[in-house]
């Protein structure tokens, strides 16, 4: 199961996922962002994600890929592709369109979404999970006021004009992901400076926390030890002048050891 069976969750809900999706593009005069992760367990290399996100004001588009590589391979063969796209209003994020494909050694599965209003407007999951007597059912609530997993890793910068303050962090994230419904809540730690290819600089410190809402099952040891994880931390960093931030590094406990996400490429530059 490895990695992706044990933190799954917040990986839909931050990126280290997959994703793939076809859509418009955002408006010119956007930032683009390329980020390489290389993904560990307990200390070694097991995998490595990409980040490509194109930033303007008013919009994003982010496409991702993940794939276990090395050591990685023994505990899972897993990868995939993803992309979501949508606008930027107000501060907030309003996703249009969110998309993932997930392969591992005994199936692939696709997860589509589109979304209107921060209301989710269609679903289509091939193959569809099976029904299980634990799980919590969705009520049409549960898809309003939302974000896709993909939207969840666009992070407004604080209106205060400082990128790494305490607003960064303090705020809770809602999110659909096609089946569930949870919540992630972000408390401010503090702050330091990181350095990676493409860019050094300050990053938010956040504690997160993984609190299930609908449609994950009650009864299932991943979910309770996701529910009661206090041992879950993001690292934000600043977009160039696009006014977001975007998750630099990823650290949570599993059930098989700390799991770490971060960035050793992380530049930006002009579309």
């Amino acid at each position: 199961m490895g990695l992706w069976a044990s933190a799954t969750r917040m990986g839909r809900a931050f990126g280290i996922g997959v994703f793939l999706l076809s859509g418009r593009a955002p408006a010119a005069n956007g930032e683009v962002l390329h980020a390489v992760y290389s993904v560990s367990l307990i200390g070694l290399p097991i995998g490595v994600a990409k980040v490509t996100a194109i930033i303007t004001p008013t919009s994003y588009a982010v496409d991702a890929t993940a794939r276990m590589s090395g050591l990685g391979t023994v505990v899972s063969n897993s990868r995939g592709a993803s992309v979501g796209k949508g606008a930027i209003v107000s501060g907030h994020v309003v996703p249009a369109s969110f998309a993932t494909t997930a392969t591992n050694s005994n199936m692939t599965r696709t997860i589509r979404m589109s979304l209107e209003g921060n209301s989710v407007s269609g679903v289509d999951i091939q193959p569809p999970f099976e029904d299980k007597p634990d799980r919590i059912p969705l009520s049409a609530k549960d898809k309003q006021g939302v974000v896709d997993p993909v939207g969840a890793f666009i992070i407004p910068a604080p209106a205060d004009g400082t990128p790494t303050s305490p607003a960064a962090c303090n705020r809770t994230i809602p999110v659909f992901d096609g089946f569930t419904r949870f919540d992630v809540t972000l408390t401010y730690v503090g702050q330091r400076k990181v350095s990676a290819k493409g860019y050094s600089g300050p990053v938010a410190i956040c504690a997160a926390r993984y609190v299930p809402i609908a449609g994950h099952r009650r009864d299932r040891p991943g979910t309770k030890f996701m529910a009661e994880n206090k041992d879950i931390e993001v690292w934000l960093a600043p977009i160039g002048a696009a006014k977001v931030l975007m998750p630099f590094r990823i650290s949570l406990r599993t059930m098989v050891g700390t799991a770490v996400a971060e960035a050793y490429e992380f530049s930006v530059g002009d579309k």
